[in-house]
């Protein structure tokens, strides 16, 4: 027995196989009987009804886009979640060298810095 390869079929494909399907059932044929000349499985049929239904091919493709947008955005916002977590983890430990005021000194801003000026 061999195992049948799987396909990916593009938005467009899946579209073009949908309006196939909808012409074959209005013919009377039924289910199962269109699922075996598109050549996928009941499930696969059943999904794309719900995923891709009213859509058109260039809608449909514009949907897999953003979603694959969608996926590289969370994770470069994991990533930078990380990261931050991991600075804080960092600074939280790092020992800051802080200087008490002299006395007879102030403080001046210069710019957007705050500096110790001695009087």
């Amino acid at each position: 027995m061999t195992m049948a390869t799987r396909k990916r079929h593009t938005p467009e494909q899946v579209v073009r196989k949908l309006g196939e399907a909808d012409r074959l059932l209005s013919e009377g044929k039924d289910v199962a009987d269109v699922c075996r000349a598109l050549q996928i499985t009941e499930a696969t049929y059943y999904r794309w009804r719900n995923q891709f239904g009213g859509l058109k091919a260039d809608d449909a493709k514009r949907l897999k886009d953003l979603e694959r947008e969608n996926s590289t955005l969370k994770r470069l916002l994991a990533e930078a979640e990380l990261e931050k977590a991991a600075l804080k983890e960092i600074a939280k430990d790092a020992p800051i060298d802080v200087k008490p005021p002299s006395p007879g000194s102030r403080c001046v801003r210069r710019g957007t810095l705050l500096v110790q000026d001695s009087v």
